[in-house]
């Protein structure tokens, strides 16, 4: 019913057969077994393909290196800051070669009319700028910075500044976990432990820090915090190098286009402005310098610094070009104009020393306290001290006088004095001072500065030019639109431009932001006096300036000739520099008086306007304040 069948790994016993030869039998079959096994495995291994070394050695190495990559990456500092030079520099690179290229095709080509080329110029800008802003968007850090400094620059054309001007609000702020381990670091206790009360979400931020609300311990004051970004400080060092090395190359390849300047001012003064330290020194100069000066600037509190991290005295306020706040406020615009010139001109003519960054975003203004110091019902408050430059006597004076040279009646001696002091100042050539002078004053050049009328690329514009400042009307939009179309229609006008910032001094250039910002203040306090009412208030100090200047050199020369080596020649020299200076000084003054009262008189007119148009005492005072 059943059978049992044989198999190599058991054996029924026959009767008569004994144990070894059983065994003998098992051993034997198995052997025959594992030789046909190896038998098949031979002939199935001949009959595959051979493999070629390059399948499993490739695969293998890119293994291999990549994960040799990731812990290099990871773990060793040198390796992971070449890597990444090499990526954000190539993205700057191929940013401005590529423009400089299309710069050069767009500028060689014909056109059919001027209004084809001036698009196409426009375009060529807009392109160009895109390009680059893309670039330092990627790269961040103190790229965004260089950005924002572009974006200041007033003789770049309208498509580059217009491109660049959204860097102010594209900083992205620094986690808080980040800011802690940070704070622990640099001073020792953490946050929590520092600050009774501290805001994690930052009121502002910018490209080398973040400022946040906390109240310290103890006192309960409230402070703001200026904290700076962590990662910076790994980056800024390859950084500023990536930048020398690309704008080296951009002036090795294309002469014409160079922006070295931009790399060597970031090498300077990037330092300076991670150092608040640093910042915290400059601010207490400042208000040093201004000790025994009456006036309305208030500069806050500094209550520790360390080198990435300001504690300092919380400013409630509004921007200084907030109608709005001005009006509730019962503020002056017109006196927060002028005033805002004052603080400038001070520091530029008479100090020697300014701020560098200035910019609506680091100024605000208050009503004054009843203990304040400033000659009006407002204070402004001046914030970020990180960045100052200093001019030594004699560029400030020669500056002073280049200002009184383009303020004084138009005539050969006045020409021959402006362009003398351009030099001076800027190393600017006789070609190249109408770019010059168009580029600290806002203005199309004034009769005479170029010397040839028929170069003049906004030569042929429906509106009128002055001899000098103090004759120019108010500026209009046919002006504004001829600079505009002159340095986007002409190439050789760019290249001026680009030669003037190679030219001029960092120094000079910094006050050419200031002028800037000066006027485009004026403008957005929709301020009812003379446009030139501004000029006015520089003059008053360069006029201030050089009279101190000669009367010192006069009263040192006395000194050291002693009563013996007086003579009338030199006391006639004081006197004719005393009388020069009271003649100039009082007849600006006289004018300062005549567009007050005239800005006076715009003001009070539009006052009945909204006592009439809008009803009643509150329709009036929104008139007056330029809201409606």
């Amino acid at each position: 019913m059943f059978t049992l069948r044989r198999c190599s790994a058991l054996h029924l016993r026959k009767p008569g057969s004994s144990p070894q030869t059983l065994l003998r039998c098992t051993r034997t079959k198995r052997a025959e077994n594992y030789r046909t096994l190896s038998t098949e495995a031979s002939q199935a291994a001949r009959s595959l393909p051979k493999l070629k070394p390059w399948v499993y050695v490739v695969p293998t190495t890119v293994l291999v290196v990549g994960g040799v990559g990731v812990l290099a990456y990871n773990y060793y500092q040198p390796f992971r800051h070449t890597a990444l030079a090499v990526v954000r520099c190539s993205r700057v690179a191929e940013a401005a070669i590529l423009g400089a290229i299309d710069y050069k095709l767009t500028f060689a080509k014909t056109y059919n009319s001027e209004e084809e080329r001036h698009d196409a110029y426009s375009d060529c800008h807009t392109r160009s700028a895109k390009r680059v802003l893309k670039a330092l968007l990627a790269n961040g850090g103190i790229f965004i910075k260089l950005g924002q400094h572009m974006a200041s620059v007033a003789v770049l054309p309208r498509e580059w500044t217009n491109t660049m001007r959204p860097l102010q609000d594209q900083c992205e702020p620094t986690p808080y976990e980040d800011l802690e381990k940070m704070f622990i670091s640099d001073i020792g206790i953490s946050i929590s432990d520092y600050f009774d009360e501290f805001d994690p979400i930052p009121i502002g931020v910018a490209s080398l820090a973040q400022v946040h609300v906390g109240k310290l311990k103890g006192s309960g004051e409230r402070v703001a915090v200026k904290l700076q970004h962590p990662h910076l400080e790994e980056f800024c060092e390859i950084d500023m190098e990536m930048v020398e090395v690309s704008l080296g190359w951009i002036k090795h390849l294309f002469p014409e286009f160079e922006f070295t300047w931009l790399g060597e001012e970031m090498r300077e003064n990037l330092p300076k402005e991670m150092d608040f330290v640093h910042e915290k020194r400059n601010a207490e100069r400042a208000m040093e310098d201004f000790e025994n000066v009456r006036t309305s600037l208030y500069i806050p509190q500094v209550k520790e610094a360390k080198k990435r991290i300001l504690v300092m005295e919380y400013i409630r306020g509004g921007r200084v070009d907030d109608l709005v706040y001005l009006s509730e406020n019962n503020i002056d615009r017109n006196k927060v104009a002028l005033e805002l010139a004052r603080i400038f001109s001070q520091m530029v003519h008479i100090n020697g020393w300014f701020h560098a960054d200035p910019h609506p975003g680091n100024l605000l203004i208050r009503p004054a306290g009843s203990d304040s110091q400033s000659p009006y019902n407002f204070e402004i408050v001046l914030l970020d001290h990180g960045l100052y430059f200093d001019l030594d006597t004699a560029l400030r004076i020669n500056y002073s006088k280049w200002w009184l040279s383009i303020i004084a009646p138009a005539s050969e001696e006045t020409l021959a004095a402006r362009k003398k002091y351009a030099k001076l100042v800027g190393n600017i050539d006789e070609d190249l001072y109408p770019v010059f002078e168009a580029a600290i004053t806002g203005r199309a050049a004034l009769e005479g500065s170029w010397k040839d009328p028929n170069e003049d690329p906004s030569n042929g514009g429906n509106f009128s030019r002055g001899g000098s400042i103090i004759d120019l009307s108010a500026q209009s939009e046919e002006e504004m639109e001829a600079i505009r179309n002159a340095v986007v229609q002409k190439e050789g006008l760019l290249l001026s431009v680009f030669d003037v910032l190679r030219r001029v001094p960092r120094r000079v250039l910094m006050v050419l932001k200031l002028n800037d910002l000066t006027r485009s203040l004026d403008r957005a306090l929709a301020t009812t006096h003379a446009n030139v009412r501004i000029f006015l208030i520089t003059a008053k100090y360069c006029t201030f300036a050089v009279w101190l200047d000669e009367s010192q050199r006069l009263v040192n020369e006395l000194r050291h000739k002693g009563l013996s080596g007086m003579s009338i020649g030199l006391l006639w020299d004081y006197f004719w520099v005393w009388w020069r200076y009271e003649k100039m000084y009082r007849s600006i003054e006289l004018a300062e008086w005549w567009m007050d009262t005239g800005a006076r008189m715009v003001t009070t007119k539009a006052w009945i306007r909204g006592l009439v148009t809008e009803g009643g005492l509150q329709g009036a005072h929104k008139a007056a304040a330029g809201l409606a």
